[in-house]
């Protein structure tokens, strides 16, 4: 790694568990960051309900289902343990979601070409029609776009939530105290979830001066979104959504200033 790497030496906040970190991690190590894995967002599946056993023993019924994220996918064959082959069509919103499904032998049907909700509804809708029957498994604070926009089309739209997002009890506490010790200078986030708990903290300590200092860079425009309503000046954001093109205009940012 040559010196002249404008993230040599800085400390990077990696906001994913440690199942997720390792190639974050990776990414920055690589050009001369300092990783620090704090997990921001954790993810544990909701007891069984009614809903999800109604959901899965008609699950033939639909025509295709919805992934929207790994975790998603994940804690749905955590549920369900027949044959994929049954399955129907499969649809995604990212490329990640896909190798993960395409690793467990399922194939997926359809991709967007920009990985974002609004994206995904936009070039879904032409695939289906009124008697399109379409199951989406999600979290307890997904968003609801893709889901509204199907349904205005006259899509008919089941949702399940299968697990719920929550910010982990030890993350809270270390990032409270690294913030206070300004022992972060880039923080990064990959969903509005992640800058909704960091900020909880920062509420909470009264932390808000020591955010002056950080570099911040995130994933997609919900996200950024996400930042801008809280105040925050949002240093990188790359028009590809994906954590390399993220630490990469970060580096931009890092060159010009």
């Amino acid at each position: 790694m040559s010196d002249a790497s404008p993230l040599l030496g800085q400390k990077v906040l990696v906001p994913r568990g440690k199942d997720q970190a390792k190639s974050f991690s990776t990414l920055v190590e690589r050009y001369g960051g300092i990783p620090v894995e704090i997990p921001l967002i954790a993810f544990r599946p909701i007891a069984i309900t009614r809903r999800l056993q109604d959901c899965l023993a008609a699950l033939d019924t639909y025509d295709w289902i919805i992934f929207t994220s790994n975790v998603t996918v994940e804690t749905f064959f955590s549920y369900y343990d027949r044959d994929v082959s049954t399955l129907p069509k499969i649809a995604v919103i990212g490329k990640k979601t896909a190798e993960v499904l395409q690793a467990k032998g399922i194939q997926v049907t359809f991709v967007p070409s920009v990985y974002v909700a609004e994206t995904f509804a936009e070039e879904f809708l032409p695939v289906v029609n009124h008697s399109t029957k379409v199951l989406l498994p999600k979290g307890n604070l997904a968003r609801e776009h893709i889901a509204a926009s199907l349904s205005e089309a006259g899509v008919r739209v089941d949702e399940v939530v299968i697990y719920e997002t929550y910010l982990p009890e030890e993350s809270r506490l270390r990032l409270a105290q690294l913030l206070s010790q300004h022992e972060l200078d880039i923080l990064t986030f990959t969903s509005p979830s992640t800058v909704d708990h960091l900020m909880e903290v920062v509420s909470e300590f009264g932390l808000e001066k020591q955010l002056k200092n950080c570099i911040i860079g995130c994933i997609g425009p919900t996200t950024e979104k996400k930042l801008l309503e809280y105040g925050l000046t949002v240093h990188a954001s790359p028009k590809k959504f994906t954590v390399k093109d993220m630490i990469q205009s970060i580096m931009v940012y890092l060159e010009n200033n």
